[in-house]
């Protein structure tokens, strides 16, 4: 762990942290390495769906009532 880490407390359900061990131990890992990664992967995928929202900001929006409408007229529904 890096000298620049910072600790905190979080505190599991009992299952998970079982599962967290197991999985640390079997990838030869410590816990915190596998959260960590855990919540980077949550962070990207979090930048992700913030860019591609972005990317669809400029496309038409469509009220509940007019997507139920263009189903039944295709019918869909």
């Amino acid at each position: 762990m890096s000298e620049l880490s910072k600790k905190s407390t979080v505190y599991f359900d009992p299952d998970i942290h079982h599962a967290l061990r197991i999985k640390a131990a079997t990838t030869h890992q410590s816990v915190s390495e596998v959260v960590n990664e855990a919540v980077r992967l949550s962070l990207v995928e979090d930048q992700e769906d913030l860019s591609a929202f972005e990317e669809r900001t400029s496309e038409a929006t469509l009220s509940y009532e007019e997507l139920l409408d263009d189903l039944k007229s295709h019918g869909k529904i």
